[in-house]
């Protein structure tokens, strides 16, 4: 093995000779990726074709012991350190240049425990791991709407969809985790153990540790739903919205009906005249029994006339997954998000206008109907604290070739800055890009004090920085 460079904690160039290399490779049972070997690049790509960064290496970790053994080489070394589960978090976070990545993305183990209607979940598994073994005893908990994004990221980041006005927010529903924090220790977190960790992990993302496995709790659902999409031509768009707002948000907790607002794809149930045109569509999920969801959301069909639309009963896995032709991976990828408590006319009227200039046929502006359980939490019972959001809007840039990255950016900063005044400052940061640094501690709001204490605690060296990054108490005092 040749010499290796890679970047320190505080950005020096060092370097691991032979020896190094052949230690960390003895203690990482699923071996390690460097330059040199012929899957280097295919290993470190992720979701978003926007982030090409260079690690230094990648630990394929298939156990804790696999994660203990990176972890202390790479303080030993002073390395950076990124984290990877599914790859699929929008700021690219679990690749960094110079870096040793401990990657858990093969680890997709998912164990039912249907008398107890638990989970318990490996760090690598994606949501469409997850929602197969559930459906298979007709359980489910909170995730989100595309099937090969990353359960560890999701839910450190707080995780919501369409039972989380039901059931709550993904975090609302971890009942335990086994972590790994800076020192090496493993630990098992829940409501009884280590509770202040337990409690930052939910929301905080990977400023604590290393998690290595999640335990959920589960919920009857399925294995069908009443689902699918109805889509409006752009011209009603006002109308439509306004009704979508007077109906959506004091709607029962089962109906879900997410705004999207994009070109309209070639759906086989569309009228070949709208592909390709800007159009409203309303995603429609009823979490409640399957026969009474055609009767429960049929308001949603009076909004307007329709262009078209495909609702029936649809199996829970497959709706999960209705979504993921528009997110394959290796597209361009640019989003910002706010949270709103409400939606006002003047917020329509600049979605609206945004939407008529969208500058490509993926572009998309969504509008997540939220409430119901995820707001019946207290705001300080867990890291995240935007409970007050009746709906996030994610504005989705997304293009395919580099030419567009400053046309596609524009676009999306510029609806966002339009929108700011009509939201509630808080953030989801599962859609934060790498530009956001400053909004953390408003993502927290009331939190984020408390969130530096625990970081002091579990990680006074900042060791997890590569993320969205929470410093330590020691750091606030200092500045």
């Amino acid at each position: 093995m040749k010499d290796l460079s890679y970047t320190t904690l505080d950005g020096r160039s060092a370097k691991l000779n032979a020896k190094d290399l052949e230690t960390l490779t003895a203690g990482v049972r699923g071996g390690v990726v460097t330059p040199e070997s012929s899957d280097y690049d295919s290993t470190r790509k992720v979701w978003n074709g926007m982030v090409e960064r260079r690690p230094a290496a990648i630990a394929r970790c298939l156990s804790p012991q696999d994660v203990r053994n990176a972890l202390a080489f790479a303080r030993a070394h002073d390395m950076r350190l990124s984290l990877r589960g599914g790859g699929h978090h929008i700021a690219g976070n679990s690749v960094i240049d110079g870096a040793l990545v401990i990657d858990q993305s093969v680890q997709r183990t998912v164990r039912i425990d249907p008398q107890q209607r638990t989970a318990r979940v490996a760090p690598g598994a994606l949501l469409g791991d997850f929602d197969r073994e559930a459906q298979a005893f007709g359980l489910a908990t909170p995730l989100g709407i595309n099937s090969t994004t990353g359960v560890a990221g999701l839910t450190l980041g707080g995780g919501f969809g369409w039972l989380t006005r039901k059931h709550g927010m993904t975090i609302d529903n971890l009942l335990s985790a086994d972590i790994i924090t800076a020192d090496g220790t493993q630990r098992v977190v829940s409501a009884t153990q280590d509770p202040e960790l337990f409690w930052a992990i939910r929301g905080g993302g990977g400023n604590f540790g290393v998690v290595t496995s999640f335990e959920f709790a589960l919920h009857p659902l399925g294995p069908e739903v009443y689902s699918g999409l109805v889509v409006y031509p752009f011209d009603q768009a006002r109308a439509v919205l306004r009704a979508w707002r007077e109906f959506a948000f004091d709607a029962p907790v089962e109906v879900n009906v997410w705004a999207v607002l994009r070109k309209a794809p070639p759906l086989p149930f569309l009228p070949e005249s709208i592909h390709g045109q800007n159009v409203v569509i309303f995603a429609v999920v009823y979490t409640g029994d399957a026969e009474r969801g055609e009767q429960a959301v049929a308001p949603v069909l009076g909004f307007g006339t329709p262009a078209g639309s495909h609702l029936g009963r649809n199996p829970y896995t497959g709706f999960q997954a209705a979504f993921d032709p528009l997110l394959q991976p290796g597209a361009r990828n640019y989003w910002k998000s706010h949270n709103f408590a409400a939606v006002d006319d003047g917020l329509i009227d600049i979605v609206i206008d945004a939407a008529g200039r969208c500058p490509g046929p993926e572009f998309e502006v969504f509008l997540a109907q939220l409430g119901g359980a995820m707001s019946a939490v207290a705001p300080t019972d867990t890291a995240y604290a935007g409970r007050d959001a009746r709906c996030i809007m994610n504005i989705h840039g997304r293009w395919q070739s580099a030419e567009q990255d400053a046309s596609g950016r524009d676009w999306t900063r510029a609806l966002y800055r339009a929108a700011a005044p009509f939201s509630t400052g808080g953030g989801y940061v599962n859609f934060f890009t790498e530009d956001e640094g400053e909004r953390v501690t408003q993502a927290y709001g009331v939190n984020y004090a408390r969130l530096q204490s625990v970081k002091q605690r579990y990680d006074p060296d900042n060791v997890f920085r590569f993320n969205i990054n929470v410093t330590p108490a020691a750091a606030r005092r200092a500045a």
